[in-house]
């Protein structure tokens, strides 16, 4: 394992349900005994990163799975009769944000990030699709905000302006992560379902498989701009991958399927060998 001096972070990339896959590698790279000194997370990795910060151990951890295998769709996406006039109306959305809320709040172990029991930064964009950092103030907020699609959740106002999911500005923050020191860099992206034939159906399902796609891309334009003096490690994606980021059933594989994945890339020296260009693209099956 290479060694560098300085911080270690953990970034969590967002993807909807997809964000199940980051508890596997989470699983595998705590039993290694990697421990990040800070967590940085968007959209559904605030989520994750938020939950983990608090309880930064095997055990949060395995109390994390069991949320997700929990989780049912309509926990995060409750729709209603209402909700397919949402975008028809004033409301500006399809889905109330109080099943997610709910989810956040009853797993969240403290009130506001700088509680937490590592550093956490979330980020969210701002209605000009700038990034926002937000690294203290209420902690559920926060998150909410972060993982405020446009269009399917409202926005979320903190301190006078109106946030929403950090996907739309820089889903990766890779960038935030030198900036508040790190020298080593970890990445768990989720991925994206690769090997689908045909668009999802439903409005939802195409907002979320479209968000991974853009995921993927800033991704992979975030790791070209990093410095060479900055280590970065991206931990390998499910490929191929039929899951949508709207089916939420899938958990338990792919939680099991990230941790097999992640244990062959760490036997086979992952931490060891650097990111370098090329290590992603895009691809069909």
């Amino acid at each position: 394992m290479m060694q560098t001096e300085g911080k270690t972070a953990f970034v969590f990339a967002g993807g909807g349900s997809l964000g199940a896959i980051q508890v596997g590698m989470l699983q595998v790279l705590l039993s290694a005994g990697l421990q990040p000194d800070f967590v940085i997370g968007t959209s559904v990795g605030a989520i994750n990163a938020g939950y983990f910060a608090g309880a930064p151990n095997a055990e949060g951890v395995e109390r994390l799975g069991q949320i997700w295998t929990g989780l049912r769709r309509s926990d995060v996406f409750p729709l209603t009769f209402a909700s397919a006039f949402g975008l028809l109306g004033n409301r500006g959305h399809f889905v109330d944000s109080s099943g997610l809320r709910r989810l956040i709040e009853n797993n969240l172990a403290y009130p506001r990030l700088e509680d937490a029991a590592i550093p956490v930064h979330v980020t969210a964009s701002d209605v000009q699709g700038m990034p926002v950092l937000l690294s203290k103030g209420p902690a559920l907020d926060a998150i909410l905000a972060s993982a405020a699609i446009p269009g399917i959740f409202p926005p979320v106002r903190i301190d006078d302006r109106s946030l929403m999911d950090g996907a739309i500005a820089a889903n990766t923050p890779i960038r935030v992560a030198e900036d508040l020191g790190a020298s080593r860099i970890v990445v768990l992206p989720t991925g994206y379902a690769c090997a689908v034939q045909e668009p999802p159906k439903g409005v939802i399902a195409r907002t979320l498989h479209a968000i991974t796609l853009l995921i993927a891309w800033q991704l992979i334009r975030d790791l070209d701009r990093v410095p060479n003096e900055i280590d970065v490690f991206v931990v390998p994606t499910l490929c191929p991958l039929t899951v949508s980021p709207y089916d939420f059933s899938a958990s338990h594989q792919l939680m099991q399927s990230a941790a097999d994945s992640t244990r062959k890339w760490l036997d086979s020296g992952g931490l060891s060998r650097r990111w370098r260009p090329g290590q992603l693209h895009a691809h069909s099956h």
